[in-house]
């Protein structure tokens, strides 16, 4: 149980930290559209890749929830 509630608080603080680096100049640099990764600009493409990591983050942490009433699925 002290697993799940370890991996809970992991799957918290990933999700507020990648939610806090989207609107830093790492993710929008100021004035810049370059470089362009097959013609998307890289802005674009580190928000594809911070949304699955977010619906990854979101589905480990349903299964890992404290409140979870199903302890056959632990991880």
């Amino acid at each position: 149980m002290e697993k799940k509630k370890l991996y809970w608080k992991i799957c918290c603080y990933a999700a507020v930290f990648l939610c806090i680096i989207t609107y830093t100049p790492l993710i929008i640099p100021q004035g810049v559209s370059k470089p362009m990764l097959g013609g998307i600009p890289y802005s674009l493409w580190t928000s594809f890749i911070i949304t699955v990591l977010l619906v990854v983050i979101t589905f480990i942490g349903t299964r890992v929830h404290p409140g979870m009433q199903n302890e056959e699925d632990d991880i």
